[in-house]
């Protein structure tokens, strides 16, 4: 059985979804910020880091989330949650995948979280500012590669697709949130309506159904 330590609304949910999609057999084990548990001794042994999420997998313990999307992909390669080796497809996965969590999530981390990037308090609005123009650029680089394809790597979901999911989410309440972005909207809108995005977080799948006008769900 796999244990995935997890907070709500964290970088967890991708793992969580991919989990969800594969069936598996899997705990789910809070780790409440409220408390400062993900800094406690017992989970400190764990995740030498003190973040969320980490994963279990027997005697395998694997940080970061995106590591532990590609090692849930490449434990049930039946899905096909990750290209096979040699194919065309991989390097993008391998692109995408880095781009999401070493950029735009990256880039979400300081937007809000800008106190521990400045020992200056002046500096903190000016971070912000600065960070949600960072944030917008991303998105647009985004929004262009999913105008000709269904999914961020080209015909087949991928976890490189759960992994977006989770970090629009984060970025709703910015300025420039995915609605402002029509191709990337509309994918948000579809992967919203599939059973297995809708069922493991209901309110994560509506909140893009619900900011869909009519006349774009025409």
């Amino acid at each position: 059985m796999f244990k995935l330590y997890y907070y709500p609304n964290n970088a967890s949910l991708a793992p969580h979804f991919l989990l969800h999609h594969v069936k598996a057999d899997y705990e789910l084990v809070l780790v409440d910020r409220k408390l400062n548990a993900q800094k406690s001794k017992a989970y400190l042994r764990l995740n030498h880091s003190g973040k969320i999420p980490t994963l279990v997998d027997g005697e395998q313990v694997t940080c970061e989330s995106a590591a532990i999307c590609i090692h849930i992909a490449e434990t049930f390669p039946e899905y096909e949650l990750i290209p096979k080796i040699g194919e065309a497809t991989r390097p993008l996965f391998f692109q995408w995948l880095t781009f999401l969590t070493n950029t735009l999530q990256a880039q979400l981390m300081v937007r809000f979280y800008p106190h521990r990037n400045t020992t200056d308090e002046t500096m903190i609005a000016s971070i912000v500012e600065a960070q949600d123009k960072q944030v917008a650029k991303t998105l647009l680089a985004i929004d262009r590669q999913l105008e000709n394809n269904p999914y961020l790597v080209c015909e087949k979901l991928t976890a490189c697709d759960y992994f977006l999911f989770m970090l629009a989410g984060w970025c709703i309440p910015l300025e420039f949130e995915p609605s402002k972005y029509p191709h990337l909207l509309g994918y948000l809108i579809r992967l919203s309506k599939k059973p297995l995005f809708k069922q493991p977080i209901r309110k994560k799948a509506s909140i893009f159904l619900d900011l869909c006008t009519p006349s774009t769900a025409s």
